[in-house]
């Protein structure tokens, strides 16, 4: 043990399973880390004796309070049991008074942003600030009913994939009550409210549409593209090669805008991710990939490989510059996400079968998991050499007769 300081709490790695850091001055108090990295301060103790029951509570996230603040605050409450009270216990019955909104703001820093991923906890916020507390009035939490949340759900209707996630996060919010003891259990007014259906969306670049998005990017990077005042826009070099990397590997957005190239590596053809959202990943990187990667300059003072224009940070938002190459390319309708797509649907139009695509994409789904486990990285990488050709050869605007090669490979 330690004393626990803000370095420390730093440089502290995630394990297999959560670990802690237990304070070597102060104890009962520590730090919790979960598997994802998330760090936060924690005090435990146990009331009644050796037999009582061992109580955890949750003082803050690392980085939303200090080391020192949160040891101030814990010695505030040790103080507290070591008088006989219960600060758990006392912060669920001052709890029970909030209302919606407040409860909602408990929930999210408490489960949100200790348990989910930064991108899901992010947009449980949007969905919440959005579209919760703009509909639902904040009423005692115990009084929300299953129409409040049907007239929310209704309200919704036009947007039916927004209505259903709206849904399942207040879904989820209200287990969290019951858990908690804020509702009573089997008390979830979102029960019984049926989702909207669906129409999926299924979008993917044909070989002309690719040779087209092709020549916007080389002519945004050559000539500039004009911008919403006819001002001539060049991009930095990290916007075309960010969507290059898109399509030519099936990887998430997310997944290119935060690469640090510790993760890259060169020699082996692949990139190895830590976590994803499916978890630990590899993305395959064929010659195309490796040649995008090679050309981008490496900044000292930044880890990522698509750099920012913050010093030491990722590129945030590819969303305006990918609508003024697609506007430029004529794909009005493509999202970021349809060149993930196109990338399968090229794998699949040449006869890769499904547990291949899954394991280029890193797919994670039930049933198919088990058949990507006798998969090698050699057949793979393969394919992922075949795809990328192809969608390489139709960026740099290639006879269309590259289709029959690729069928033979």
């Amino acid at each position: 043990m330690s004393r626990i300081s803000k370095r420390l709490v730093d440089n502290a790695a995630p394990g297999e399973k959560d670990g802690f850091l237990w304070d070597s001055e102060l104890p009962g108090f520590g730090v919790k880390i979960t598997p994802a990295g998330r760090k936060v301060y924690i005090i435990q103790y146990r009331l009644g004796g050796r037999k009582g029951k061992t109580r955890r509570y949750t003082l803050g996230r690392h980085g939303v309070i200090t080391s020192e603040q949160a040891r101030i605050e814990a010695k505030r409450l040790l103080g507290e049991v070591s008088a006989g009270r219960d600060p758990a216990e006392e912060k669920s019955r001052k709890r029970a008074t909030l209302g919606l909104h407040e409860l909602l703001k408990v929930f999210l820093a408490e489960h949100a942003d200790t348990k989910l991923k930064p991108d899901t906890a992010a947009a449980y916020r949007r969905i919440v600030d959005l579209h919760v507390t703009t509909r639902m009035k904040s009423a005692p939490i115990d009084e929300v009913q299953r129409s409040d949340v049907a007239k929310l759900h209704h309200a919704l209707r036009a947007e039916p994939y927004l209505a259903n996630r709206t849904l399942a996060l207040l879904s989820k919010f209200f287990n969290w009550c019951e858990q908690s003891g804020y509702r009573p259990n089997n008390s979830n007014p979102c029960r019984h409210i049926e989702k909207f259906r669906e129409q999926k969306r299924e979008r993917f670049l044909s070989h002309e549409e690719l040779r087209r998005l092709g020549d916007a990017i080389n002519k945004a990077e050559k000539e500039g593209l004009p911008d919403p005042k006819g001002q001539i826009w060049i991009p930095s070099v990290y916007v075309p090669a960010a969507i290059r990397l898109l399509v030519l590997t099936g990887a998430r957005l997310s997944e290119i805008l935060t690469l640090r190239w510790e993760y890259v590596d060169c020699d082996r053809a692949v990139v190895r991710l830590p976590d994803s959202k499916t978890g630990a990943k590899n993305i395959y990187l064929n010659a195309p990939a490796l040649s995008v990667l090679n050309a981008l300059p490496r900044m000292d003072d930044n880890p990522y490989v698509i750099c920012g224009e913050k010093e030491g940070a990722h590129l945030v938002n590819l969303q305006k510059p990918w609508r003024r190459i697609r506007e430029a390319a004529q794909l009005d309708d493509v999202r970021i996400h349809d060149l993930r797509h196109s990338f399968a649907s090229v794998a699949a139009g040449v006869g890769m079968s499904l547990p291949v695509i899954g394991a280029l994409l890193g797919h994670s789904q039930p049933g198919t998991t088990a058949r990507y486990a006798h998969l090698s990285e050699n057949p793979v990488q393969g394919a992922s050499e075949s795809i990328a050709k192809f969608i390489d050869d139709a960026l740099r605007g290639d006879a269309d007769d590259n289709i029959i090669q690729l069928r033979k490979s």
